[in-house]
């Protein structure tokens, strides 16, 4: 182990919405400019910028530590306790004077610690969401295994309780985490961004650990990469909150410390406990995750008992000609000529070949629900058009073959990716429609994704001239200048 190099853990990209300023790609190069060899990624609440930043680390030859810093609930994630003042990203306030929630770092040790973080994940926003996704003791109980956790950052658990001289229920807390996630497991978190809480605390973690025989951990939440990038992060802090930059009573980082810094300069920081730093190194090299992106998990058909022939596989890709013919039947009428015939065949071979069989009888089997449940279907969007087998199971309504349509732009033999079917149905429908999908085709294959907008250069121009105090006609005014390509 190098005593001279350093992993930082604790970092924050841009997908800890308008909060994190470090772009994914900029931070893993910065790193490894530094010849740091690994970085973790801990979102605030979130995993959306895992893939971009597994494949990013992996381009650059950085080995990714993929980890959150989950919001928890200071008892149960079912709770929706009254609140007091504004709630900001440093957790707010509860009547008694807790926090609306804490933060928790969690880092995954193996592929079965990155599935846990997703269960996580999904289960602070679907029962735990109230005001930020929020997990509690119940669920790290339940989803611990693989998993790496650490004590955060001042607005902990356990560093809540020491910011109020309440060092008892510090150490309660943090034996707790230990608990639940074992002793080599549970990392006591030290930072210094030179803030007068941190000064104070950090002598008390140190005796924690102690106590608990915990091993200690150097990170530096890092919100952007550059020292000079501070002023923009706190930009973006205003337009998150909705504040100017002016206002001095407004949720704001302590300093500009919170930059990717060198090894060298962490190690000088954390100088008299290098233990701290070369666990960093230990983390690195005990987390092994493998994102694979080459197995479809696509659900299996249900296919009717007298259509099971031969291998599932095999079921289901004649129960797909069956429905296909039934349906050439009734576009083309009784009498099908041989070019329909001849392209069927072909399509069906394509679709077979490359295992999409259940695919398209999913597919079908949602347009037809919505068709019988009076839910209005769209008449099918992109390069689908062009699938003589999506007409004939209606899940697209333009015949490819009278216009000419090639089948080849929706589904190539010599190119193995993922046919690309739009429905559309009626948005009022739309919780039907997922509900169905996941009766009848299990939760765990049924997801929900999210679509990012980013910040273009003319929606930059009027944010930064609102937060920086200047008229909304100031703003306004330049960015009409600009090209309209910006």
């Amino acid at each position: 182990m190098s005593t001279d190099s350093f992993v930082h853990l604790h970092n924050h990209t841009e997908y800890s919405m308008l909060d994190g300023a470090a772009r994914v790609e900029d931070m893993v190069l910065a790193a490894k400019a530094d010849g740091q060899t690994a970085i973790g990624i801990t979102d605030h609440g979130n995993l959306y910028g895992v893939l971009d930043f597994y494949d990013t680390c992996r381009k650059h030859d950085v080995t990714p530590i993929i980890g959150l810093e989950a919001y928890m609930a200071r008892n149960s994630r079912h709770d929706r306790p009254s609140r007091r003042g504004k709630v900001d990203d440093s957790g707010g306030e509860v009547d008694g004077g807790h926090r609306l929630y804490n933060h928790l770092t969690l880092l995954a040790e193996s592929t079965q610690g990155y599935r846990n973080l997703i269960q996580l994940s999904s289960r602070a926003f679907l029962e735990g969401y109230y005001y930020k996704p929020r997990v509690d003791w119940e669920l790290l109980e339940q989803h611990h295994e693989g998993l790496i956790a650490t004590s955060s950052c001042l607005s902990g658990v356990v560093l809540e309780a020491l910011v109020k001289d309440n060092f008892d229920e510090g150490l309660s807390m943090a034996a707790r985490l230990q608990d639940i996630f074992g002793r080599d497991n549970f990392f006591i978190e030290l930072q210094d961004h030179g803030i007068a809480d941190q000064i104070r605390t950090n002598p008390f973690l140190i005796e924690i650990a102690k106590r608990l025989d915990a091993p200690l951990l150097a990170t530096n939440d890092i919100h952007y990469v550059h020292r000079d990038d501070a002023d923009m992060q706190d930009a973006l802090l205003c337009v998150q909150t909705g504040s100017l930059m002016s206002d001095t009573n407004r949720f704001k980082f302590d300093s500009h410390e919170n930059y990717l810094k060198t090894a060298a300069e962490m190690r000088y920081l954390f100088r008299e406990l290098p233990d701290s730093c070369n666990n960093t190194l230990w983390i690195a090299e005990r987390a092994n995750v493998t994102i694979s992106k080459d197995n479809d998990a696509l659900p299996q058909f249900p296919i009717p008992q007298e259509y099971q022939k031969g291998t599932e596989a095999e079921s289901a890709n004649n129960y797909l000609r069956e429905l296909t013919y039934q349906g050439a039947l009734a576009r083309y009428g009784d009498g099908l000529n041989q070019e329909v015939r001849d392209r069927i065949d072909y399509e069906l071979g394509v679709i077979a070949n490359m295992g999409f069989s259940d695919y398209f009888l999913v597919v079908w089997d949602l347009i037809r629900f919505a068709k019988e449940s009076k839910i209005r279907v769209g008449p099918g969007r992109g390069s689908a058009a062009g699938c003589c087998v999506a007409y004939c199971l209606s899940i697209v309504e333009l015949d490819p073959i009278k216009y000419g349509l090639i089948f080849e732009r929706f589904l190539n033999p010599g190119r193995k990716q993922m046919p690309d079917i739009d429905m559309d149905f009626d948005e009022r429908f739309r919780g039907e429609m997922i509900k169905y999908a996941a009766e009848r085709y299990g939760s765990d294959h049924v997801a929900q994704i999210v679509t990012f907008s980013t910040i273009k250069a003319r929606a930059a121009v009027r944010d930064a001239a609102r937060v920086l105090g200047f008229p909304p006609a100031v703003g306004d005014k330049i960015a009409k200048a600009m090209p309209p390509l910006l």
